[in-house]
């Protein structure tokens, strides 16, 4: 069945809520029309209603970044504006109200360098164009960059990832905050593509059954305050797909809604006539409680900690009329034998709370010679 519940933010966004938050350094927003969007959405920078919808009488595509990197990261599901006021933030708590002490004393003013954001591990990329951003907010003069890869591509150790020719004393300044997201991200892309892989080689080995449903890695909303929708990018970078983005966009009832509503029947009939349109999903830990949550119309069920064995009960029980998510108990060792069972989701909430970073750097080289290659050169305005 067509799952209700959104892969990627253009397929579905929340209504609004009444206050929306403020840009850093934006104008004030007025009372937000009924029926615009926030987010990544209808009112982002991927929409065409974007400008007509925004809150703040902009477009989010005119920010203060260069406008072929503020298209990149539309076209990548990225709000720019979100982008550039993350990119703002990263580097004024870095600088603290001041100058990088360091570099202003040991570098001219006027030296330029070329530095190649290269790879130290195997990985999957992720943030390059965030990363770029940063850049972007640093650097007192055009920079020329040349990206060697693209996000959501796979890396080896020593590979180059990004040129950048600029001013040194932006690039040293910009360097940390760059990495801090790039690295970051990518990490996450590298840890979900690992799950990814293990999936693919799964489904390949049940393509002879024909009713079985391929199982997919999504992510939850344990993710860093601020940074929801670039973990949540990096995520679809290295494969997986995207569980809810706000507690607006689908409605779970776990266990304390269960308690506070005097039972799985009265939340679920409580959230559907409030939110008729909102997709439901019903946390259950036991068999027994699957008919009853079918019953009433879940669109999802959340499997909560069954294991291998409950999990292909659970799916021949549901025969199709739900889709099936796990959650608990997973690790990339056992991750193929849940998918053997059939279930749709496998939610992973360690894809954003626990991923390690994949190790990139930054390095100078020496004379400050341009770039070499053709691969994607651009000037970047600032």
């Amino acid at each position: 069945m067509t799952s209700p519940f959104p892969d990627s933010p253009e397929e579905r966004r929340p209504q609004p809520v009444d206050v929306p938050l403020l840009q850093i350094g934006g104008p004030g927003a007025p009372a937000m029309a009924p029926g615009s969007g926030g987010g990544c959405g209808d009112a982002c920078g991927c929409s065409d209603a974007a400008a007509a919808d925004s809150p703040y009488g902009l477009d989010p595509l005119d920010c203060g970044l260069d406008p072929d990197l503020a298209a990149l990261l539309a076209g990548a599901g990225l709000d720019p504006v979100q982008v550039e006021d993350i990119a703002h933030l990263a580097i004024e708590e870095d600088l603290d109200h001041g100058v990088d002490v360091t570099t202003v004393a040991t570098i001219p003013e006027d030296a330029v360098s070329t530095g190649d954001f290269t790879a130290r591990e195997d990985g999957t990329v992720a943030g390059l164009h965030v990363a770029e951003a940063v850049l972007s907010v640093v650097c007192t003069d055009e920079f020329e960059v040349e990206r060697h890869v693209e996000d959501g591509d796979r890396v080896v150790a020593g590979q180059r990832l990004l040129t950048v020719r600029t001013r040194t004393r932006d690039l040293l300044t910009a360097e940390r905050s760059a990495l801090n997201l790039l690295c970051r991200l990518s990490g996450i892309a590298t840890v979900t593509r690992r799950w990814t892989d293990v999936l693919s080689r799964a489904a390949t080995a049940a393509a002879a059954d024909a009713t079985r449903a391929e199982t997919r890695v999504r992510d939850t909303r344990k993710t860093t305050p601020g940074l929801r929708a670039l973990e949540k990018y990096a995520v679809r970078c290295g494969g997986g797909t995207n569980h809810r983005f706000s507690l607006s966009d689908a409605a779970l009832i776990k266990d304390n809604h269960v308690v506070a509503a005097g039972g799985v029947a009265e939340a679920f009939r409580l959230v559907r006539r409030e939110f008729p349109d909102v997709p439901i999903e019903v946390e259950v830990d036991r068999l027994d409680q699957i008919e009853p949550v079918l019953a009433e119309g879940a669109d999802l069920i959340l499997l909560d900690n069954f294991t291998p064995d409950e999990t292909a009960a659970a799916v021949t029980l549901v025969a199709g009329r739900a889709q099936l998510e796990s959650s608990g108990r997973l690790s990339l060792e056992n991750a193929a034998e849940y998918a053997a069972t059939g279930v749709d989701f496998l939610a992973v909430g360690s894809l954003t709370h626990s991923s390690p970073i994949l190790d990139i750097g930054l390095d100078l080289r020496e004379g400050g010679h341009a770039p070499d290659t053709d691969d994607d050169r651009e000037e970047v305005d600032v």
